[in-house]
């Protein structure tokens, strides 16, 4: 078992946050989830830990820890170069769009 109480900071206390039974209807209406009741509490008192614990993590010291390139030791991540490799064209691209307005696409709108 770990010990990780060194970690953490006493003095910043967590921001328990915990979701209720409209929460969970409203995130389930954004993600067009079909949830039943019975379902809800589940995922009421699931995601509320979840919170708790991502609350918990910022709890964490890490002032001291050095940003990390690649989590496997000894491996390092290779960058290419930053530069333009294709032409603009975003005139050829947008003759077939429908509707175009100051080199932007119009879309119909969706939300209301």
């Amino acid at each position: 078992m770990y010990d990780f109480a060194p970690f953490f900071l006493p003095e910043i206390e967590p921001i328990a946050m915990s979701l209720n039974h409209r929460d969970i209807e409203n995130i389930a209406y954004l993600a067009r989830l079909a949830l039943t009741v019975e379902e809800i509490p589940v995922y009421v008192e699931g995601l509320s830990r979840i919170l708790a614990m991502v609350a918990e993590l910022e709890r964490a010291d890490t002032s001291q820890v050095e940003p990390m390139a690649h989590p496997l030791p000894g491996q390092r991540t290779r960058l290419r170069a930053d530069v333009v490799t294709e032409t603009d064209r975003h005139q050829l691209f947008q003759r077939n769009a429908p509707q175009v307005e100051a080199a932007l696409y119009l879309v119909p709108r969706v939300i209301e």
